[in-house]
């Protein structure tokens, strides 16, 4: 069973379900600062999944619904950004392994990446992303 989660875009929820799609950060003048590869966890069996056992990401992966991550049984440290039910950046943190990350209020949602992709992508604080799903 294929895992789905709703998100807002513009005021209308979207569903996002298990699979890959891309991640667009936008900047302070609503240009785009980054097109992301993303893979989209929604399910329960994907999220628990994440990135366990992985040596590295090429892009990056969406948790949702999440509001806090652990870095336990994890090869890398990670870069995480907490997002709002809106897909705006609440916070981003940067974890090496056998971490237990605080649950953040508001947050709906987690991205992970690498450590240091999120500074090259524009991805801080305020940022606004859309996730795009691929079919």
């Amino acid at each position: 069973m294929r895992g789905t989660f709703a998100g807002v875009r513009g005021g209308a929820v979207v569903r996002w379900r298990d699979g890959r799609g891309e991640l667009v950060v936008r900047k302070q003048d609503g240009g785009v600062s980054a097109r992301v590869p993303l893979e989209i966890a929604a399910s329960y069996r994907a999220r628990t999944r994440g990135l366990l056992g992985r040596e590295s990401l090429e892009g990056a992966l969406l948790l949702s619904p999440a509001n806090s991550i652990h870095t336990f049984r994890m090869r890398m440290p990670i870069d995480v950004a907490y997002l709002d039910r809106r897909l705006r950046v609440l916070d981003v943190r940067t974890m090496p392994p056998g971490r237990l990350g605080r649950p953040r209020v508001r947050a709906r949602h987690v991205v992970e990446a690498e450590a240091g992709a999120m500074a090259g992508w524009g991805l801080g604080v305020g940022a606004v992303v859309e996730v795009r799903e691929l079919r």
